[in-house]
């Protein structure tokens, strides 16, 4: 069907076929570099974090290390997911439906707003007027602009989404497709719907610690504050969840063919996530006396496991699509030969299904454990915690997120990748490096560690303390983890900022197969 764009505003992808809105695709563009800056930023802390907890090497002292660790928090959780997310909402909303972007006035402020906020939130940490960690618990007060900053970052992710909407909005008026909107966009959506829950739990903790801060607010109580908080610090990561997963059906396509096996079952999963995934916040208060006990039993039983089956549904279908997919292709040996014919030299989508395989399996068998009430008592402010959202932001989300840049960039850039050879090694050294990473920390959590703690050996302290050996070799995972990582994100940052701003041009020609 005919789109609703304007003369001259689109093309056609030369790869794909399909029709690039070329409002979306710079806003897109700048998106892109954005988040990639907030991920150095944040990676860069990740490292000096991660040697600091390494206690042969304890690079950092206590005041940087806080500091630090505020800086990677907001980076990686917050700036540079929700930064790309934003792209992707942009994507799906005009070149999968045929449409236009809604608003460009809408965008450019969406942009401005969070890089504003993303901006002066980096520059109040580092000058030490915020080393209140990303939580920002209160009574710990950090400076009024700490505050003003995460509030423009939430406010222009917000306009980004109503941006989206209003885009799907006039695809829809204007019937630019045909039929329900693809499974990808539909996951989207969900990730949408789920920001807005997200971003309107931070308006309203954000505003009045604010004018607390500015002593415009007598008090906050800190048992509301960490309840309204974590509507919005967990609820952001399942925004996470429904974009990545819809990257992992978008990737699968683009690598393999494959299509879902059902759509009415994975839409149903995703509708699972809108109605029950935002309960998963509730094993950050098991440990609070301000909630009831009932409240504790409902939110990590009966409701949780809708999500949990959401996820699972989401796990067999899509390399179940794969399997389809190139068994049609004709690599029909054995019950595994299709796995092993799979083009795993495409970083986009060795990427994609080690992002499966670790969000999958270490993200969620740690995620169904800790969201346990008796076991989330033992557990909860140890390593064990950090260790499970690694598995599932960093290993899962941010694999992911890589997968799709080797795709964004020829196709929405429209330029090449440098070094091929270093792009198909890149997602094996990240996943392999998060991975050890990962583990190091449930393991030392385990031994009970604690999870934010500068120094575990209490070094100076009057009566012995500290842990044994096995606790320290597990740190050692964790610090060897860490750097593999770190290699792997800065080959993943190096490829793509050389790429975007020095690759060979594509334009008029496909995309270079992997």
């Amino acid at each position: 069907m005919p789109g609703n764009h304007l003369p001259g505003l689109v093309r056609a992808c030369d790869t794909t076929g399909l029709p690039v809105c070329l409002d979306a695709q710079r806003f897109i563009r700048l998106h892109a570099v954005m988040a990639v800056v907030f991920l150095l930023i944040g990676g860069v802390a990740a490292i000096l974090l991660g040697l600091t907890r390494w206690p042969a090497v304890h690079l950092l002292p206590a005041d940087w290390y806080y500091r630090v660790l505020t800086l990677h928090g907001l980076n990686m959780l917050i700036f540079w997911i929700l930064s790309l997310e934003i792209g992707i909402l942009y994507f799906a909303g005009t070149t999968l439906l045929n449409s236009r972007l809604a608003s460009t006035k809408l965008a450019w402020a969406c942009f401005g707003l969070m890089g504003a906020g993303g901006a002066l939130a980096n520059v109040i940490v580092m000058i030490g007027k915020g080393d209140v960690l990303m939580t920002s618990y209160v009574p710990l007060m950090a400076h009024p602009l700490f505050y003003l900053a995460i509030i423009l970052v939430a406010v222009g992710a917000l306009i980004g989404v109503i941006n989206y909407f209003a885009t799907i909005y006039i695809a829809r008026r204007d019937q630019t497709y045909e039929g329900s909107v693809p499974l990808v966009v539909f996951g989207a959506t969900a990730a949408a719907i789920i920001a807005v829950f997200t971003l309107l739990h931070g308006a309203v903790v954000m505003v009045p610690t604010f004018l607390w801060s500015l002593g415009l607010v007598k008090t906050i109580d800190p048992g509301w504050y960490r309840l309204v908080w974590w509507g919005l610090g967990h609820a952001s990561q399942q925004i996470n969840v429904c974009a990545m997963v819809s990257v992992w059906y978008l990737l699968a396509t683009l690598t393999t063919g494959a299509k879902p096996l059902n759509q009415a079952v994975c839409r149903a999963a995703f509708v699972f996530y809108i109605l029950f995934i935002n309960i998963a916040s509730a094993h950050h208060l098991l440990v609070d006396p301000g909630v009831s006990a009932t409240w504790k039993i409902w939110n990590t039983s009966y409701a949780m496991y809708l999500a949990v089956l959401a996820s699972m549904i989401h796990g067999f279908t899509v390399p179940a699509s794969v399997e389809v997919a190139m068994r049609r292709k004709g690599h029909d040996k054995g019950l595994f030969g299709w796995l092993a014919a799979a083009p795993w030299k495409n970083p986009g989508f060795s990427a994609f299904f080690l992002s499966l395989v670790i969000f999958g399996f270490g993200g969620g068998i740690t995620g169904v454990t800790l969201g346990t009430q008796q076991i989330n008592i033992l557990a909860h402010n140890t390593l064990r915690i950090p260790g499970h959202f690694h598995m599932t932001v960093v290993g899962g989300t941010t694999l992911a997120f890589m997968g799709l840049c080797y795709y964004l960039v020829p196709l929405l850039f429209q330029r090449e990748f440098h070094l091929r050879g270093l792009a198909r090694v890149q997602p094996y050294l990240f996943a392999g490096g998060v991975t050890f990473m990962a583990m190091g920390m449930s393991f030392a959590g385990s031994y009970g560690v604690p999870r934010r703690h500068w120094d575990v050996d209490f070094t100076g302290a009057t009566f012995p303390a500290g842990f044994d050996a096995s606790a320290h070799l597990m740190l050692g995972v964790l610090g060897v983890g860490a750097v593999l990582s770190f290699l792997g994100l800065a080959l993943f940052i190096g490829l793509t900022v050389a790429a975007v701003f020095t690759g060979r041009s594509n334009r008029g020609a496909p995309m270079a197969a992997w």
